[in-house]
């Protein structure tokens, strides 16, 4: 698959996107969902079935949580997607409430099986197939089958399959935020079991509402309510207790910090597979509502280049920005605007140990870029019914007004990227949450 693009910028804000041999991608890239009903992606043992199955039967229990909705708005939802390819297995899903996301990779040398082709599925993990999870002994066998339309457990005393079932589009949603926020991390405590055990102690059992802050004292790691130098924020640490009962088969646990502490990840170690749990700055925001990705959005992207991109990448395979910029003869600048599609489709996902993204193959639609973002909807809006009027593009900064409904307006200021709104979004979110749709309709204008 050729996938040398040209890129001829005719000014600071209209990109003129051309590519060699279009023909030959458009022969390759001509449908948006591709679904050949492959009968089987994989079908396997996992080695280290007891642990495998522990950690299954824990993305089962993250499903079916819910930590900022009452029991009359629980939402039945148990649908984790298995991604399959690049030797490796992929469980992903959210808790309910989308305010936590969690993901088991297993890892090539715990499986004893067949790859026969990548691809992804998604499917509802019911009642039966976690109690199957819950029968694994130490000594049993966990036999996995996953293919295009089911997933097939088998352990030595039971026996289930799940059929696929929709893809939330929330899970879209919050797919592509997550990995944002995974990308902006860095390492900042690893525990070891024991470490692990004893700290745990301390961990909530019943929901609580202020931060807790994790530090190191000395030769121990504590949680305190109390904010320290070179702690770790955690909002609702109460949702912690959902690893509860897999620290004794750890090897070791890392917590990441964000770079503006909006999000906190514990990845366990269980040397061949790993877990991870992302949280939310706080059980009321799930991630499908963040809008990370909207500033890149604005620039539209030829659809045949979308397409080419999700046929070229198979599932779990590596995806380096960069590296494919540079191979590929790719500005840097739409290589971002490229990401960012690709991952508000949920397209893409962040490995934290290897620092790198991977590509999930999953069914997509242009369409939906829009229809996710009612922030850029709006602003795109507010830009084209003529609502922003700069009042100064110099030096000193930008100031721009916007005209609002009911005779309400906002005023736009600052400079660069520095940009600040009068509306009540920006005043309860910043930009923590992506910019808010007068900011986004500026940046419109000022590069029409």
């Amino acid at each position: 698959m050729n996938l040398d693009f040209e890129y001829q910028y005719q000014n600071t804000s209209t990109t003129n996107i051309g590519c060699r041999d279009k023909s030959f991608i458009l022969a390759h890239c001509s449908e948006i969902e591709q679904d050949n009903q492959v009968p089987c992606f994989f079908y396997g043992n996992i080695i280290n079935s007891f642990v495998a199955s522990k950690c299954l039967s824990t993305l089962g229990k993250t499903v079916g949580s819910h930590f900022a909705i009452s029991p009359d708005q629980r939402i039945s939802m148990r649908d984790p997607i298995v991604s399959v390819g690049n030797g490796q297995l992929h469980f992903e899903a959210f808790s309910s409430c989308n305010s936590v996301y969690t993901r088991i990779d297993i890892q090539q040398e715990a499986i004893d099986g067949e790859f026969i082709q990548s691809g992804c599925t998604n499917v509802d993990f019911n009642d039966v197939t976690i109690r199957a999870f819950n029968t694994v002994g130490r000594t049993d066998k966990l036999i996995v089958g996953v293919g295009s339309n089911e997933l097939k457990i088998i352990t030595n005393r039971a026996a289930t399959a799940e059929k696929k079932v929709s893809l939330p589009n929330r899970w879209i949603k919050g797919l592509g935020n997550v990995q944002v926020y995974l990308s902006q991390m860095e390492l900042a405590f690893k525990l070891n079991k024991i470490e692990a055990l004893q700290l745990f102690k301390a961990v909530p059992k019943t929901a609580v509402k202020t931060d807790y802050f994790l530090f190191k004292s000395g030769n121990c790691y504590t949680f305190s309510a109390a904010n320290k130098q070179n702690s770790l924020k955690i909002g609702g640490i109460h949702r912690l207790n959902l690893i509860e009962n897999l620290l004794v088969l750890i090897d070791s646990m890392s917590f990441y910090k964000h770079i503006d502490q909006q999000s906190t990840a514990v990845v366990l170690d269980f040397k061949n597979i790993q877990m991870l749990f992302l949280l939310s700055e706080s059980v009321y925001r799930g991630f499908s509502g963040e809008s990370k990705n909207m500033e890149n959005l604005l620039i539209q992207l030829p659809e045949e280049w979308l397409l080419c991109v999700n046929n070229y990448f198979k599932t779990n395979e590596v995806f380096q920005p960069t590296l494919v910029s540079i191979e590929h003869d790719i500005q840097l600048g739409t290589m971002e605007n490229l990401q960012a599609s690709l991952s508000s489709m949920g397209l893409l996902g962040y490995d934290l140990l290897s620092n790198n993204y991977f590509y999930r193959k999953l069914p997509f639609k242009l369409s939906r870029l829009k229809s996710f973002n009612p922030r850029l909807r709006n602003a795109i809006k507010l830009f084209d019914e003529d609502c922003v009027l700069v009042l100064e593009n110099d030096k000193s900064g930008i100031k721009a007004e916007i005209k609002g409904t009911a005779g309400v307006s906002h005023i736009v200021i600052g400079k660069g990227n520095e940009l600040q709104c009068t509306c009540t979004w920006f005043t309860n979110n910043k930009t923590y949450r992506g910019l808010c749709k007068h900011i986004l309709a500026v940046k419109m204008k000022l590069n029409e």
